[in-house]
């Protein structure tokens, strides 16, 4: 019981009924969260396959490598390896579409990892 209020806690929400990806309400530790969105009918109960952290996306399909990330209702970016359901989709498996450099950003602090500042 304990176990079905913590993951009623865990949420996401899938902003346009095209979308391939949910953004984190919460931080979702794997296991099951909510899905919410005016085009998700009932809320629904997904299962993630690794820790999203709060405000980033977990993917609601397999996604194949080089397929379109859909949210908004339009492509934001590409999968630059396959993403199975339920995983985080961040920086370390897309290459954005609006920002060309975010391949080369850290994926925990978003710091640039192609600058040397010691130098």
């Amino acid at each position: 019981m304990e176990q079905d209020k913590k993951d009623m806690d865990c949420k996401a929400f899938q902003i346009d009924g095209k979308d391939n990806v949910a953004t984190a309400l919460t931080q979702i530790p794997a296991g099951k969260f909510v899905l919410l969105g005016e085009t998700v009918k009932t809320s629904t109960d997904m299962e993630a396959v690794d820790k999203i952290p709060m405000g980033h996306k977990v993917a609601l399909c397999d996604i194949s490598e080089d397929e379109m990330i859909i949210k908004y209702g339009v492509p934001i970016g590409k999968a630059t390896m396959a993403i199975k359901k339920g995983q985080w989709v961040h920086l370390h498996n897309i290459r954005s579409n609006y920002d060309e450099r975010s391949s080369h950003l850290d994926i925990y602090t978003g710091v640039p990892t192609d600058i040397d500042y010691e130098s």
